[in-house]
């Protein structure tokens, strides 16, 4: 996703710090299978057929050099395997890739990319239609863990231009309807899914 392969074997680069980080607050048993996996990925690289059968995929295109691969696979296993093994946890912190953001804010993701893109003007009249078309379609445990997930966001990015640029890497490519800075009309939004959530519940 466009993060260079810079991980020393002192410092893991950042990618790797952001899969710790998110991995250790979301699903710390992951992170022993990770190691393993890329160690086996290593010494063992699947060939061309295992490939085409979907049973692996490739290694992204990282900037290291073919021949450099394995010692870097390895390398990125050793980070992990001594994160696990001297309990170096990661504190939560605002996400610092596009993975780690769409991670940790999967129906946020969901709901700005799919239905707040740049052809949100030409398949709904207003945002508010297109927010009642996401609420029309999908189910309410998603709609509560968006609620959630706006409230979070909200919580961890206090600073308006911060925020415009989170929504953006979470997929929104429309303005906010006026007058709404993107803070204020996150909130709106969290304000019209509790509201939503509340109704849904009541019936």
């Amino acid at each position: 996703m466009g993060q260079p392969a810079d991980d020393t074997d002192d410092t893991p680069g950042a990618a790797l710090r952001a899969y710790l980080r998110h991995t250790w607050h979301t699903r710390p048993w992951a992170l022993a299978t990770a190691e393993r996996q890329l160690r086996e990925y290593a010494r063992n690289p699947p060939g061309r057929l295992r490939h085409e059968l979907g049973e692996f995929y490739p290694v992204p295109d990282t900037g290291v050099p073919g021949p450099g691969v394995q010692e870097w696979l390895l390398r990125l296993a050793g980070h992990i395997a001594r994160s696990v093994t001297e309990g170096v946890v990661p504190p939560p912190d605002v996400p610092q890739t596009h993975w780690e953001w769409h991670a940790r804010f999967p129906e946020l993701a969901q709901l700005l990319g799919g239905w707040f893109s740049q052809d949100m003007p030409d398949e709904f009249d207003d945002h508010d239609a297109a927010l009642a078309d996401y609420l029309s379609g999908t189910a309410s445990a998603l709609v509560a863990r968006l609620t959630g997930e706006l409230h979070e966001l909200l919580a961890l990015v206090p600073d308006d231009a911060d925020l415009a640029l989170a929504a953006a890497t979470l997929g929104l490519e429309v303005q906010p309807p006026p007058p709404y800075t993107p803070a204020a009309w996150l909130s709106h939004l969290a304000t019209a899914l509790t509201a939503a959530g509340g109704a849904a519940g009541a019936s």
